[in-house]
């Protein structure tokens, strides 16, 4: 009996190529549009960003149309594997990202960063690393013949979790900084890019299966919204990296230097908690799920916090974007190392 090989689709198994090209494109619209891009940053209300607000909700929206919280009654099918997943997600990640930032940024770069945005560098690294993936741990978890049951567990409960631990972790990790914090401007943002999508997600979904059924939901109308994300994501990297193109033209290095400390986080956290998993002998469609989650990024959320909090051409935004060029090669690696060492 022969076996089809599982692959991404098109767009998600050369995102980082369409990222490289949003990076090119931003930077010369950026270049060519000159002084006229700052219109478009002072359409902000409450120093959350409008345009940029709009295109991010357009990509979280259709994500949390997934998220069942039904499924959170099947908790006690696979209770090692959860409580794995939650540990690292929330008293691990967060805390190794925001060290190998500190390490990276303030100290073995610091011949390449100025000491001043070093803060905002590492602000950004500790945005992704305190917001778990939700939407392409699924993909991950398809690639690696993960439950998709356990997965869509995983992700519900940690959805409910981010409502609550977000905001004080954020808080607690940028006071190794010397950024200032305005609380009120970082609940809004959880506001509005969690909190209003999710609930408006979970309604639809509630909605749409009610009247159409779960099989005309998953099959003829989430493919529908595909686009949409997609779109809302390729606009986004393009106003962002218009509004960063001086920054990157001015020092080309530092897109690389940023994926160094991010690279090795994604490493570091999988094989901790492969190699956990594995102690607590979990089965291999529980355990690469857990693994994956924790190395993946929920960086929708973390760019518009970054944006929201430090402007659209900060060095966190870039941070934060960049993590959205390293992700989908790492983690191809890493759905690969699953595969091999299958047990």
């Amino acid at each position: 009996m022969t076996t089809t090989k599982k692959q991404l689709p098109v767009f998600e198994r050369y995102l980082s190529l369409w990222v490289a090209l949003c990076i090119a494109a931003g930077i010369g619209i950026g270049q060519l549009a000159g002084n006229s891009m700052q219109l478009l940053a002072d359409a902000e209300i409450y120093k959350v960003n409008i345009p940029i607000a709009i295109l991010i909700w357009l990509m979280i929206y259709p994500m949390m149309l997934q998220i069942d919280f039904s499924s959170i009654k099947n908790v006690g099918k696979a209770p090692k594997g959860l409580m794995l997943t939650l540990v690292v997600n929330w008293l691990i990640k967060p805390f190794t990202m925001a060290f190998f930032a500190w390490i990276f940024f303030d100290h073995i770069f610091s011949a390449f960063i100025q000491p001043e945005l070093a803060g905002e560098y590492i602000a950004g690294a500790i945005l992704l690393g305190v917001a778990p993936c939700t939407a392409m741990v699924f993909v991950w978890s398809y690639l690696t013949d993960g439950d998709p049951n356990y997965t869509l567990v995983q992700v519900s409960i940690n959805d409910l979790i981010i409502l609550i631990a977000f905001v004080p972790l954020v808080g607690l990790l940028l006071g190794i900084t010397d950024v200032t914090i305005p609380y009120d401007t970082l609940v809004a943002s959880v506001l509005i890019f969690v909190v209003v999508p999710l609930v408006a997600g979970v309604i639809t979904n509630k909605l749409l299966v009610k009247k159409h059924g779960e099989d005309w939901f998953k099959n003829k109308f989430l493919p529908k919204l595909k686009p949409v994300s997609i779109l809302a994501l390729l606009l986004t990297l393009v106003l962002l990296f218009a509004f960063q193109g001086s920054n990157i033209l001015d020092n080309p290095l530092i897109i690389v230097l940023i994926a160094v400390p991010l690279i090795i986080q994604s490493y570091f956290i999988f094989f901790l908690t492969w190699f956990s998993g594995r102690k607590l002998k979990l089965r291999h469609a529980v355990c690469a799920p857990a693994a994956m989650i924790g190395t993946s990024n929920f960086f929708e959320l973390a760019v518009a916090v970054a944006i929201a909090l430090f402007g659209l051409g900060s060095p966190a935004a870039l941070v934060t974007v960049v993590g959205v060029l390293v992700e989908v090669p790492v983690m191809l690696s890493l759905v690969a190392l699953a595969n091999k060492w299958r047990y």
